[in-house]
């Protein structure tokens, strides 16, 4: 599986983004997709993920502010509405094919966030 993240910028902050990511290859068997985050000097950190039964998952930090999305299991999305400064980050996003154990990250996208 191929993933291109897309939809990264500066952005003032209260702003809004939307991240998509595409998926190619061996996607039938995708059930979790997912948005990651990294920000300077800290670890990788679940944003958003959804599965296949639209099961959603928020970090507490994004709850009511970014929603995640999808189009069958070629593209995700991620709404970001009221953006802060420390959403600044590198976000990834993330596959997942449970039945082979496989999990597959795209390059990462930079979203900055100016107060």
């Amino acid at each position: 599986v191929q993933l291109q993240a897309s939809g990264g910028g500066l952005v003032q902050a209260g702003g809004s983004l939307r991240l998509s990511c595409a998926a190619s290859g061996s996607i039938a068997t995708i059930n979790y997709m997912g948005w990651y985050r990294q920000a300077p000097g800290k670890e990788r950190e679940l944003v958003a993920a959804i599965t296949t039964d639209d099961n959603t998952n928020y970090a507490d930090s994004v709850k009511g502010r970014f929603t995640i999305s999808r189009d069958n299991r070629k593209n995700t999305y991620l709404q970001m509405n009221g953006l802060k400064p420390e959403d600044t980050a590198v976000y990834y996003c993330n596959v997942r094919r449970d039945i082979v154990h496989m999990e597959y990250w795209g390059k990462g996208t930079l979203v900055t966030v100016s107060s």
